[in-house]
């Protein structure tokens, strides 16, 4: 199973849509429509978390790299809203990321 795959995922566990992924090798880009009732720190964690326990477990190489920073992820994230612009300028600007491995 692909990360995007995965994430897909968690999306529809909380009842949201991964409508765009892509990203660079040290991070990801996510465009996500998801609910009100959905709090973003609640989605963003089990993003990282179910993605970075099945990422170890179909890559064991990725283990040791992780246990030595103690996590697969950064704790960080930055969520951004883009109500007001169109979504079409959103996915132009995701789909031009280099998408990660």
């Amino acid at each position: 199973m692909s990360l995007e795959g995965l994430l897909r995922g968690v999306c529809d566990d909380f009842e949201a849509e991964l409508v765009e992924f892509n990203g660079e090798c040290d991070h990801v880009h996510l465009l996500v429509n998801f609910p009100p009732k959905v709090s973003i720190s609640k989605l963003v964690n089990s993003l990282k978390g179910v993605s970075s326990r099945r990422l170890k477990q179909l890559h064991p190489e990725l283990v040791k790299p992780a246990y030595m920073k103690n996590a697969l992820w950064s704790p960080s994230y930055y969520a951004g809203s883009v109500g007001g612009a169109p979504i079409s300028v959103i996915r132009q600007y995701i789909e031009q990321q280099t998408r990660p491995q």
